[in-house]
């Protein structure tokens, strides 16, 4: 149980992501928006926003960032055979050169540069460690679909799936 407050009722969030998980997996298994909501005794509406919420739209132009990747060049060539416009990928020895070789405002201004760049990207494939892809979502706003790749603070290079990796990009391409 993970109890959270939202004013004066306590709510647990385990059993609302249990839920919703739930709500999810009848979609998937061909229950229809209003059977899924007559068995949680809900709106049928609140389905439609549920799903709307993680909608991955196809189509658009798509950016890639990751680090610290151990195949990246790997990855970087499927990224580019299918279609992704930028690719950022860093090992772990070039993320740590990266910051280490600028001073503090040039590398704020750098990462402000990086970060505008992004913005104006349809979706964005972000490959990270779990806190980092909670902050990428909040910063960029856009439509970004992040690749979880181990517990922060991740200190050496992860070896990427590549076809778990192509299906990502397959899936959000359509």
């Amino acid at each position: 149980m993970k109890p959270i407050h939202i004013g004066d009722k306590i709510i647990d969030a385990d059993k609302a992501h249990r839920q919703i998980d739930e709500m999810l997996d009848m979609r998937t298994r061909g229950l229809s928006q209003q059977e899924v909501a007559e068995h949680f005794h809900i709106d049928r509406t609140f389905v439609s926003r549920l799903e709307r919420l993680g909608e991955i739209k196809k189509g658009g132009s798509l950016a890639l960032i990751g680090f610290p990747v151990k195949n990246r060049q790997e990855l970087e060539t499927m990224a580019r055979e299918n279609g992704v416009e930028l690719v950022l990928l860093m090992s772990e020895k070039e993320r740590w050169d990266f910051v280490t070789n600028k001073d503090g405002a040039q590398l704020f201004n750098l990462v402000l540069d990086i970060i505008a760049k992004l913005r104006s990207y349809d979706k964005i494939i972000f490959l990270g460690s779990d806190k980092r892809t909670k902050l990428v979502e909040e910063i960029l706003g856009n439509e970004v679909f992040t690749i979880d790749i181990g517990e922060s603070p991740i200190t050496h290079d992860v070896y990427i799936d590549p076809e778990r990796f192509l299906s990502v990009i397959k899936m959000i391409r359509g």
